[in-house]
């Protein structure tokens, strides 16, 4: 066990670069350093051909086609093409976005600037399980709702939405179905055709790739989204997302999607493994209650509510331990959890709950080092 660095169970704020990704991406550093824009010489070539082998490889881990893949730099800029770009493309004739509470702040704050500047934005609730209410999304829809904007997965307690019947409601509806499948990529089965998605987004460094890439998924037909860019500048990228592409980063994300492809439903078997042991030896006493349905979540997370300690004393106790009380993007933020107060949890409750989330490299002996570290603290602090 690494003695120098805390056991990493935060694999939801970030994962490590594979190796297999590293050794993609380092020959586009050097030798292979040209502009896929440059169609003039070997160099552009060679940089375009990876650009391409790696849309390829992003089209395979969602069902989609290479030509729907716009490369961004994460997930947060491609909600932004997506929820901007479409009020600007359609704004006119239709304004209404259908959204949830449970969102990532990257989907609410956009959400939050389109109605200053006259959108019109449904937040729907969801209950105990954080789960929407099909019912309620289906009498949310009006004659000028535009979209709908799901996320796939939360972030902060892996709950996945029933992204099929909302995409089937949605394709009914004839209205366009967006989801942010960040936390969902390469860890559950995703399909945009199977599961009637018209746009979606995903972040590298979610699934093993680099920092600082991501993609937008821009349906091409049945129906064709017609999206307006909010970058311009040059026409790359289909003229949706203008500024050299970053040739590194895309290879390697294009290599951690296809090791994604590959891996995923043996991958979650292994972390819902772990993920038992580790839930089951924190709630078996009662010192801990997990937040968030059971049955409809990722097998890599879980968020647990500790009843006799607060989420920041908690991190305090166990600086072996890297986990977090949230969001990486809110971490510094001491209000409570804007997605577990939605699920009714109360202020305490919230502040008092931590998110652990298993990856490719979390070893068992970690699961049980975490373990028999949190239950020896607890057990001190109840006596």
């Amino acid at each position: 066990m690494n003695t120098g660095l805390p056991v990493f169970l935060d694999y939801n704020s970030t994962t490590p670069v594979d190796p297999y990704v590293l050794e993609a991406m380092l020959p586009y550093f050097t030798e292979r350093y040209g502009n896929a824009a440059s169609k003039t010489h070997a160099y552009g070539w060679i940089a375009d051909e990876a650009v391409e082998i790696a849309r390829e490889q992003a089209a395979v881990l969602i069902g989609a086609e290479k030509q729907e893949i716009v490369f961004t730099s994460g997930s947060t800029e491609s909600i932004n093409v997506a929820l901007k770009g479409m009020m600007e493309m359609h704004g006119k004739s239709k304004n209404h976005i259908i959204t949830s509470k449970t969102e990532h702040k990257a989907v609410l704050d956009t959400c939050a600037w389109l109605e200053l500047h006259g959108a019109k934005i449904t937040y729907l609730e969801v209950n105990r399980d954080g789960l929407i209410d099909l019912q309620h999304l289906n009498e949310a829809v009006n004659e000028n709702t535009l979209m709908v904007s799901i996320m796939f997965a939360n972030n902060e307690t892996g709950v996945i939405q029933p992204v099929s019947e909302i995409g089937k409601l949605c394709r009914e509806k004839g209205i366009y179905f967006f989801t942010d499948a960040t936390q969902a990529a390469g860890k559950v089965r995703v399909d945009v055709n199977e599961q009637c998605i018209d746009l979606l987004c995903i972040s590298s460094h979610k699934i093993y790739g680099p920092k600082g890439s991501g993609l937008l998924y821009v349906r091409r037909k049945e129906p064709r989204v017609a999206i307006s860019p909010i970058i311009h500048g040059g026409g790359h990228e289909k003229g949706l997302r203008s500024g050299t592409v970053n040739v590194p980063a895309i290879a390697g994300f294009g290599k951690a999607c296809e090791l994604a492809a590959n891996k995923w439903f043996e991958e979650g078997q292994r972390f819902s493994q772990l993920r038992t042991k580790l839930e089951q030896a924190l709630t078996d006493e009662g010192a801990a209650f997990i937040n968030g349905s059971t049955r409809n979540r990722l097998p890599s997370t879980t968020n647990l509510c500790f009843k006799n300690v607060s989420s920041a004393e908690f991190i305090r106790m166990f600086p072996q331990l890297a986990v977090a009380a949230g969001s990486a993007c809110t971490s510094s933020d001491n209000k409570p959890s804007h997605v577990l107060r939605a699920m009714g949890l109360t202020d305490k409750e919230s502040q008092s709950s931590i998110r652990f989330s298993i990856g490719r490299f979390t070893k068992e002996e970690e699961i049980e080092f975490a373990v028999s570290l949190i239950r020896n603290k607890l057990k001190e602090i109840s006596i």
